[in-house]
């Protein structure tokens, strides 16, 4: 048996409590816990959680994992941050991550009707971890970043780390202190909200404690399974509300995810960068219609287009030993809306798996590539706007991104040989909210579609 110590350090869902309920302090698994040093990874996770509001009942949700634990810079799921180790006992962290917390963006319970919708929030936030011998001390500062609640949490956290073969257990203790505008935010009422058995409250600043277990089983040296329980005690100001149901929370988690972590070095950063540029157009095919070929049109709602430079780095080459490999991207793209809105700006940050084993391929190296991860737009992007305007559904600025593509090397196809390290193919630049089952995702059912062109470059 070989004891470990670890910290797991900022919010929620995985570590064992969802909706922003988080072990105090501790609430980050993906730190040392799924994601040690060179970690690129790819998941999925659904959780079932006792809503606190008052006649909500058990909500579900399911949560993509993108991982990537670089030397300085890391994205886990819904945080990405930077990072700093003095020593290897100490870790600091700057970060904004989603907070899972606030009203089902479903319709809501008789019991809640005439209340203004708490929605889910982004916090900045500083934290660090010590670890010894004996376990993990963490603590971690959030604020509200967008203005919504405007307000401010204090976690503080103790977790120890137990592994014995392929099964890891970690179990958490951990307290918050949450201000007054946080808790009102989501749990006050308001004298205009106030009705007849739901009088006006106002909730004050309070102590959150949680206690939880996390667990994980590795079924490869890459695949694994993990999984948390937890239970948060809210604070008297919570609970008092004439909106809140449960005095305490229980939630529960079961994910899945594959991890590159040894199958590529931790920072390839002797590896060449691999620069992307495209160009494109919005149309109404749907996503599967058109990654089968079945439909291409392009501007026949609107006459928009996007503009985007990637650059990215190969992880691993010839997986499992096949015609395969592995990059991750991060790309600036420019929405060009055409009048209809403001033109405005998108991140992505995803990972593209390529094959590349097809019979021609000594002659003219073909890829297919395929990339999946997250997107967040400046602006709701008005192919979105309109079709989720024509369903009665709701928008967000955050979205899953999938991005296949097909190529070819345009030095085999020219037989010019200053390009053949310059590919030429086409793509489907796609935003989607996984069928509303997404709370990080702003529960869209929906999103758009952009054919376009490309080039790439290996420098």
């Amino acid at each position: 048996m070989k004891r470990l110590s670890r910290q797991i350090a900022s919010l929620a869902l995985l570590g064992g409590v969802a909706s922003g309920t988080a072990l105090a302090g501790a609430s980050d698994p993906f730190i040392d816990a799924l994601a040690e040093p060179g970690s690129v990874g790819i998941g999925a996770a659904s959780r079932i959680e006792h809503s606190p509001y008052l006649g909500e009942g058990t909500r579900g949700d399911l949560l993509p994992v993108y991982l990537y634990e670089g030397r300085r810079f890391y994205l886990h799921a819904y945080r990405a941050g930077i990072k700093y180790e003095p020593v290897p006992t100490q870790r600091f962290d700057l970060f904004i991550t989603h907070r899972f917390e606030g009203m089902s963006s479903q319709s809501l319970p008789p019991a809640l009707a005439g209340l203004s919708r708490r929605d889910t929030g982004v916090d900045v936030g500083a934290s660090w971890r010590w670890q010894g011998r004996y376990g993990a001390l963490s603590g971690e500062f959030l604020h509200d970043a967008l203005d919504a609640s405007r307000g401010a949490e204090l976690r503080l956290g103790y977790d120890y780390d137990w592994r014995s073969g392929r099964l890891r257990l970690q179990p958490q203790l951990g307290i918050a202190w949450r201000s007054a505008r946080l808790n009102n935010y989501y749990y006050g009422v308001s004298d205009d909200e106030a009705i007849a058995g739901r009088p006006a409250y106002r909730a004050g600043a309070g102590f959150n404690s949680s206690i939880g277990l996390f667990a994980s089983w590795d079924i490869t040296p890459n695949a694994r399974v993990f999984g948390s329980l937890g239970l948060t005690r809210w604070s008297n100001e919570v609970r008092a509300s004439p909106i809140v149901e449960h005095r305490s929370q229980l939630t529960g988690m079961f994910g899945v995810m594959y991890d590159f972590s040894n199958q590529h070095e931790p920072w390839p950063e002797h590896k060449p960068v691999i620069l992307r540029v495209l160009r494109g157009a919005s149309t109404d095919c749907n996503f599967i219609n058109t990654v089968t070929l079945r439909c291409a049109s392009i501007h026949t709602k609107d006459d928009t287009g996007i503009d985007a430079v990637e650059v990215g780095r190969t992880f691993v080459e010839h997986l499992n030993g096949w015609p395969v490999s592995v990059a991750g991207f991060l790309g600036l793209m420019r929405h060009r809306e055409r009048g209809f809105q403001p033109d405005f700006v998108q991140l992505n940050a995803y990972l593209r798996a390529y094959y590349y084993g097809f019979p021609w391929s000594s002659r003219l190296r073909t890829r297919v590539g395929f990339g999946a991860g997250l997107s967040y737009a400046r602006r709701v992007p008005m192919p979105e706007v309109i079709e989720q305007a024509r369903r009665g559904r709701p928008t967000s600025r955050l979205l899953n991104y999938l991005d296949p593509t097909v190529d070819v090397n345009l030095g085999d196809l020219t037989g010019a040989r200053f390009l053949r390290d310059t590919l030429i193919g086409v793509g489907i630049s796609h935003r989607s909210g996984i069928f509303g089952s997404s709370q990080l995702l702003g529960n869209v059912n929906g999103g758009s579609n952009y054919l376009y062109t490309y080039l790439e470059w290996t420098l």
